[in-house]
């Protein structure tokens, strides 16, 4: 998977999920490809932000538990 493509899988929070190198609409009743290409690039850009935000604040958290390894008293 390069930067450019958004991970495989269900979007946190919306009908929508990625299989293979298709979106696809997911309701109670079954599912739908979507075949728009500009409703599919703005899903790609979504997901790429939220994977983009997880790893952000991932990224926080490590250096947060860093942080607080090496001074276990909290003190700066």
């Amino acid at each position: 998977m390069s930067a450019s493509t958004p991970q495989q899988g269900r979007l946190a929070h919306a009908p929508v999920v990625l299989r293979g190198d298709r979106w696809w609409l997911d309701g109670g009743a079954g599912s739908v490809p979507a075949s728009d290409p500009a409703f599919t690039a703005v899903l790609d850009d979504f997901a790429l932000s939220m994977a983009a935000a997880d790893q952000a604040v991932t990224d926080l958290l490590i250096r947060q538990d860093e942080a607080s390894s090496v001074d276990p008293g909290g003190r700066r």
